[in-house]
């Protein structure tokens, strides 16, 4: 191919050579090869995205929201940048020299041919605009929601106290303005620095001052330019970055400080009206052609009052003045802080209730609490995920994702259960292939249900729901168990297809099904076929026989990606939880927010969101995969707007099935951040939240590596001064580096008390034990420590559960499961004792009426049952294996122990006789002295 640049000429030649022919045939070779060959590589391929997206959109019934967001994204591409394009360009092509005199100059200053650059400058100048205002246009097309949402937007009716605007100007439009402003700027700039460039080349500007030098147009169409920065920096600074002071780290806290009002804000001011004062300054040298002294003396006088009064006085007032005095100075900004963060993160509506903490139980107190301690969570989730894992996965294909809580009535009681989906996992399949993994092996079946209190003789869990087919010992059925859309399915498939659908095994036979529902979209046409064959990369699907005219194609599947494509507008919480409803189908249910990172004075995450509300509940049902959201806080503004924008996003909260909103629950995520904030912002006096005087925080468990406090859980309890139990997301609280607890949060979440946060404090002059305290106590009780040393001495592990903070009345107890595995990968967690502990009290038990029992006892507190409770170990038999005679020791020690805190010394007698007998059979057998 011919250097269009020519050759590159003799040692000592000044100048390249461009050659016009080579230059011409370089534009037509752009033309009909590189132009074509975006469309083949880029446009043709976007195309057919947008084609399966706007099919699934139509298949979930979220077009419109598919089809609104791609038009303002498409509208902000076009919009900005076009306006970009005609205002680049035509600057540009203004400065551009025309006359033969201008071109001649040019060239040489760039050493080129004038014909070759008279030919090649408008198209290097339309390519380079182009390019330029294309990544303008993409830029605000990848920010549409901040633009959109400052159209729809409206006002909240609060105001923050520094300047009186709006919440929602903060919410909505600070953001917007944000952008536009530099988006603007970065565009007037180039195009200024441009413009300078193409006149300096032309000799039309000179860099050296002097009358002569520059000619008028230069200096007009520059100094323009040049004024046109100086007033956009002058507007952002005066809308932009005032109001970013609300966001300001300069003093102790987020939010405009001491310093910030009477050092910052004085100087963006007088900066602003330094920007004004250099372009006016500018314009008037471009008026006595003197453009470019004024210029610099522009820039080097807004950069020094940017400097001292933006950087050193703020620095020297922040050291001198506030820091030796911070409290008295700040005390005011700090009750901004605290106000804003609490109205933001809404705990300022959190009910505070007192309560004594160490008030007296007794048996009639414990059996007053009987949904309580009917519901206490014994079963660990991830415990009890792996011991479902080895009962109910029964096909190596199948697995448990994730173990929920909820609360249904079963038999007529109210009943907390662990629930987890059976899972169709592909990469398990036997056989894997084409025909196994899309058309036949298509969907998980059913679930497992069990109490989380309730355990069989072996210790295992009672499964209310299990087996293949589902079945149910309950009033729970499952009429539509197979879960095509869940949290482990990642692929895609094919349905009504000629090949039939695995359905579940049952026996040495597999049953098979047909898909007789709603979802996937239809297949149908060879366009269509061809089309998804492209998309989903695979030519089966465009030539397998199986595929017919009726079959659909399911995907998207998991449920985490199918709800934030058909709403990716929101933030999802990402635990979701599977709902049985009365009609007997699955429908999973997620939580979605709305945030924003632009609330004023509040706090921030780690991720720098400072506001957030759990205003969307999304629902998928798990065989059709049909997506509906419900608006379910119609307060939050920035959920209204979005209501706005897409009118058919949205349904009602009251049109949500009764079934379903019986199960809703509040979500860990927000919890958390709450929960955490409260630790700190219950205090509302600045004096007080200033010395952290009174600062709780969530205690830790065992594992401090784990995202959630274990001490964070859902349960069934009365709350204190309620008539009913209820179903509640709650968490205890410690002092600040102390043990000791000082109070306890809930979220309720039935009926009409939905959403309501309760705080119940203990008095801070009584000692009531915190979690780590209790722990301390069971660790140092001698006959737990034996036993579990034991355990762990027989090549078994046991497993200490979680230990659960349960209130009671104006008292707490605490409950600890014990587990015990045997060694091996495939070995099942069993439940074997359950430790209670209640004011000085520790005792280990088989069940966890036993434990209460020997805390309380029918009359009152006791340590240990009678003996009698326990059942009698038999006598060594004749031959015994060391296993069972070891078993029988085991059997011996502890009912002599148990009867040794009973008092009964005969009976205590007789079991040390007994596992004496026991200990010499051991050493006759294993030939010890």
């Amino acid at each position: 191919m011919t250097n269009p640049f020519g050759s590159p000429g003799s040692p000592g030649s000044a100048s390249i050579r461009i050659d016009p022919a080579a230059v011409i045939r370089l534009v037509r070779f752009a033309r009909n090869v590189f132009i074509p060959a975006i469309i083949l590589l880029l446009v043709i391929p976007w195309l057919g995205r947008f084609a399966v997206d706007w099919l699934w959109a139509r298949e979930v019934q979220y077009e419109q929201v598919f089809l609104a967001s791609f038009g303002w994204r498409a509208g902000l591409l076009l919009v900005p940048g076009g306006l970009a394009f005609l205002f680049m360009y035509l600057n540009l092509s203004r400065a551009l020299p025309r006359s033969t005199h201008d071109v001649t100059l040019f060239a040489q200053r760039l050493g080129a041919e004038p014909a070759a650059l008279r030919l090649t400058m408008p198209m290097a100048l339309l390519i380079g605009t182009a390019f330029l205002s294309y990544a303008v246009g993409m830029t605000a097309s990848s920010r549409w929601a901040s633009y959109v949402l400052a159209v729809f937007g409206g006002d909240t009716g609060a105001t923050e106290p520094l300047f009186g605007n709006d919440i929602g100007f903060y919410l909505f439009r600070l953001s917007a303005w944000s952008n536009l402003l530099a988006t603007a700027m970065f565009v007037a700039t180039l195009t200024a620095v441009g413009v300078a460039l193409l006149y300096l080349l032309k000799g039309e500007l000179a860099l050296m001052p002097g009358p002569g030098k520059s000619t008028t147009r230069a200096n007009w169409h520059v100094g323009v330019l040049a004024a046109l920065v100086f007033v956009l920096l002058a507007v952002r600074l005066w809308v932009v970055t005032r109001a970013n002071l609300a966001f300001s780290t300069t003093g102790p806290l987020v939010g405009a400080s001491y310093t910030d009002v009477h050092a910052n804000l004085p100087a963006i001011v007088v900066s602003a009206v330094a920007a004004l004062a250099a372009a006016v300054a500018t314009l008037y040298g471009a008026a006595r052609g003197t453009l470019l002294r004024h210029l610099v003396f522009s820039v080097i006088a807004y950069a020094a009052i940017g400097i001292v009064g933006r950087g050193l006085v703020p620095l020297v007032m922040q050291r001198l003045l506030v820091a030796p005095n911070e409290l008295v100075r700040e005390m005011p900004y700090l009750a901004r802080h605290i106000d804003a963060t609490r109205r933001a993160w809404r705990i300022d509506s959190v009910a505070v209730r007192d309560i004594a903490g160490d008030a007296p139980l007794t048996m009639a107190n414990i059996r007053a609490n009987a949904a309580t301690i009917g519901n206490v969570r014994l079963w660990d989730r991830d415990l009890l995920a792996q011991t479902l894992g080895q009962l109910q996965e029964i096909r190596t294909y199948y697995d448990f994702v994730s173990v929920s809580d909820d609360r249904y009535v079963i038999n007529g009681q109210y009943r907390q259960v662990h629930l987890s989906a059976r899972e169709l996992n592909s990469a398990s399949l036997p056989t894997r292939g084409f025909i196994n993994e899309r058309l036949t092996f298509t969907h998980g079946m059913g679930l497992a249900m069990a109490p989380v209190n309730e355990v069989t003789a072996e210790g295992l869990p009672v499964l209310f729901v299990k087996d293949l087919p589902p079945v149910s010992t309950t009033n729970i059925t499952l009429t539509r168990s197979e879960v095509y859309f869940g949290e482990l399915t990642n692929s895609y498939v094919f349905v009504k297809t000629a090949q039939r659908e695995f359905n579940y095994p049952a026996g040495d036979a597999n049953i098979y099904s047909r898909y007789a529902g709603s979802g996937g979209i239809g297949v149908g046409s060879l366009a269509r076929r061809a089309l998804f064959a492209w998309q989903l990369g695979s030519l089966k699907v465009l030539f397998s026989s199986d595929i017919g005219d009726s079959a659909r194609v399911l995907m998207r599947r998991n449920i985490h990606e199918r709800a934030k494509r058909a709403l990716p507008f929101l933030a999802f919480d990402p635990e979701a939880y599977l709902v049985v409803t009365e009609a007997g189908r699955l429908v999973w249910i997620l939580d979605a927010y709305t945030s924003s990172t632009s609330y004023p004075y509040a706090a921030r995450t780690t991720g720098g969101v400072n506001y957030m509300r759990n205003s969307v509940k999304v629902t998928i049902d798990a065989y059709d995969g049909a997506v509906t959201a419900f608006l379910a806080d119609s307060t939050d503004p920035l959920a209204r707007a979005y209501a706005r924008i897409f009118p058919s996003a949205f349904r009602p909260l009251a049109e949500m099935p009764p079934d379903l909103q019986r199960h809703l629950r509040y979500p860990n995520g927000i919890f958390r951040i709450q929960a955490t904030l409260l630790g700190t912002y219950h205090m509302k006096e600045p004096d007080a939240f200033y010395h952290r005087e009174d600062q709780w925080q969530i205690p830790e468990g065992a594992q401090r590596d784990r995202a959630v406090s274990p001490y964070m859980r859902h349960m069934i309890m009365r709350l204190p001064g309620e008539k009913d139990a209820e179903f509640i997301y709650m968490t205890p609280f410690t002092p600040r580096g102390k043990d000791n607890l000082a109070a306890w949060l809930v979220a309720r979440m039935d009926g009409a008390e939905y959403g309501k946060l309760l705080v119940y404090r203990f008095p801070k002059q009584s000692l009531v034990y915190g979690p780590r305290q209790i722990m301390n106590r069971i660790e140092q009780d001698t006959e737990i420590s034996r036993q579990l040393s034991l355990w762990d001495q027989r090549g078994s592990q046991a497993i200490r559960g979680e230990l659960l903070v349960i209130p009671i009345e104006e008292s707490l107890i605490y409950v600890q499961p014990i587990y015990l595995k045997a060694q091996g990968e495939t070995s099942i967690p069993e439940l074997k004792r359950v430790v209670v502990a209640y004011g000085n009290q520790v005792v280990m038990a088989t069940t966890l009426d036993e434990g209460l029992q020997m805390v309380f006892g029918s009359g009152g507190p006791r340590t240990t049952p009678a003996a009698a409770e326990l059942p009698a170990a038999a006598a060594p038999a004749p031959g015994a294996s060391i296993d069972a005679l070891l078993q029988r020791s085991q059997q011996h020690y502890d009912r002599a122990i148990a009867a040794q805190r009973a008092g009964n010394w005969a009976e205590y007698g007789r079991e040390i006789e007994q596992l004496g007998a026991v200990l010499r059979e051991l050493r006759s057998r294993t030939g010890t002295p």
